[in-house]
């Protein structure tokens, strides 16, 4: 599912709009599109911060020309989306470390009542 990407400026909770990008060995800051990743060695900045950044006397700032908008989702994240709301549809079976114990009658190892859904998952994260 699509998070929105902040930006980077402390105390600014606007979604980012720009990235920021510092060539140091030509004193120079670039400021274009949204990156489609979030990179190490980058800024992401709202509309406003993309369009007030100074730099140091001696450095050049290279702005995207025109102005900046969010980007469009894209069928990538569509399809994720709708993978996800899929899989959050279908009844998960009933394992038996979760069954309710004959003997004492408390839940089982997990701590969980049989039956019951979790509110959030953990997703395995791609490499």
């Amino acid at each position: 599912m699509r998070s929105v990407r902040k930006c980077s400026r402390t105390g600014c909770h606007e979604p980012a709009v720009a990235t920021l990008t510092y060539a140091y060995s030509d004193s120079t800051a670039v400021v274009g599109p949204l990156a489609t990743s979030s990179e190490p060695h980058s800024y992401d900045l709202c509309e406003t911060h993309a369009m007030r950044l100074t730099v140091p006397r001696g450095w050049e700032v290279v702005r995207h020309e025109g102005g900046f908008s969010p980007p469009e989702p894209t069928v990538d994240e569509l399809t994720a989306l709708a993978e996800a709301v899929r899989e959050a549809g279908r009844p998960e079976p009933v394992e038996p470390t979760a069954a309710v114990s004959h003997r004492s009658g408390e839940a089982g190892a997990t701590g969980t009542e049989p039956g019951r859904r979790g509110h959030l998952r953990v997703l395995p994260g791609h490499a």
